[in-house]
């Protein structure tokens, strides 16, 4: 049985004392529920000489509406987001994503802030630590080659939070602090394809909260997820998507997936099917648009076939859904 090393718990009640102390222990990890990355420690894949806990700043656990759209706070915990009917009414998409997150305990204490900056993961590096010595680890810790494209030269662990592409598909943006300053970008540009460093965050970078504009009038939208199981499981290949309709046909399309690539992807030339009915023939110019964006390796289970294929049919479905239901 894997045992958790003895850690330094430092507990800042403000931003500014959590980015003292990133600043002044150079090798501390940020933590807020810890249902992921605590796993990761007692596995002895990744390590950490201090853990910086931002459960007690309250600052991140606001969340707020103004006109222009809702604010959440990266602290706020996913049993929270999930519970906000307000939000759910204007955003069902990340509702649903919230709800589809591991399980009741897990959400209790996980936060919109941990399953943004999830890690990424696969079936070779995800292992105890004598599997993967076992196996001269992996490209993504200690090893020199990627086990899922062994003549590469590239990292493809699987980015798996189910709230990004909710997110994303509806224009999010993340706020961050750190040595710099604050900062506010899109959240899709937070995000690069490469397992091995996947956010595109700044040494000592905290996020502070995600923004979503109002939506457009006369839109809905939806997250579905593909798993193992019925619960629990982190997706084998997830949908968010964002659709609106007028006289008939698209007027807005917004689609974004996670659990192929090692980024949460915004999907690439929607507009192109703005103007169509989602006929058998609109549905088919949109599944078309998908292969070239969809790149799963073999880092689960499950075979990228498997996983592209998914994504292409819950697509489809989520498409026909939410056209007839606007």
């Amino acid at each position: 049985m894997e045992t958790l090393p003895d850690l330094n718990l430092i507990q800042p009640a403000t931003i500014d004392e959590a980015l003292s102390a990133l600043d002044e222990n150079p090798g501390a990890r940020l933590i807020a529920g810890g249902t992921d990355l605590l796993v990761n420690i007692r596995r002895g894949i990744v390590g950490a000489d201090a853990l910086i806990q931002l459960s007690g700043i309250e600052e991140l656990k606001a969340v707020s509406e103004s006109e222009d759209g809702w604010t959440i706070g990266a602290g706020v915990t996913l049993s929270a987001l999930a519970k906000n009917k307000e939000l759910a009414a204007v955003y069902p998409a990340l509702n649903q994503a919230a709800r589809a997150v591991a399980g009741p305990t897990h959400r209790v204490v996980a936060t919109v802030g941990g399953n943004l900056c999830l890690d990424t993961r696969c079936v070779f590096y995800n292992q105890s630590e004598w599997w993967r010595e076992a196996n001269d680890y992996c490209l993504k810790a200690s090893g020199d080659t990627c086990h899922t494209a062994p003549s590469g030269e590239v990292c493809h662990a699987a980015f798996s939070g189910d709230l990004a592409p909710a997110l994303i598909a509806h224009d999010a943006t993340v706020r961050t602090a750190g040595p710099g300053g604050e900062r506010q970008i899109p959240l899709h540009e937070m995000y690069r394809n490469d397992g091995r460093d996947h956010l595109c965050l700044e040494e000592g970078d905290i996020v502070l909260s995600v923004h979503l504009p109002m939506p457009p009038e006369d839109v809905q939208s939806a997250y579905e997820k593909v798993r193992v199981r019925g619960a629990v499981d982190f997706p084998l290949a997830g949908v968010a998507m964002v659709l609106g309709r007028k006289d008939g046909v698209l007027n807005h399309l917004s689609i974004a997936f996670t659990g192929t690539n090692s980024n949460p992807v915004k999907v690439e030339r929607t507009e192109e099917l703005i103007g169509l009915a989602l006929d058998d023939d609109g549905l088919e110019k949109l599944a078309r648009l998908l292969p070239k964006q969809i790149k799963p390796m073999p880092s689960t289970f499950y075979t990228p076939q498997y996983r592209r294929r998914a994504v292409t049919n819950v697509t489809r479905r989520l498409a026909e859904r939410l056209f007839e239901s606007v």
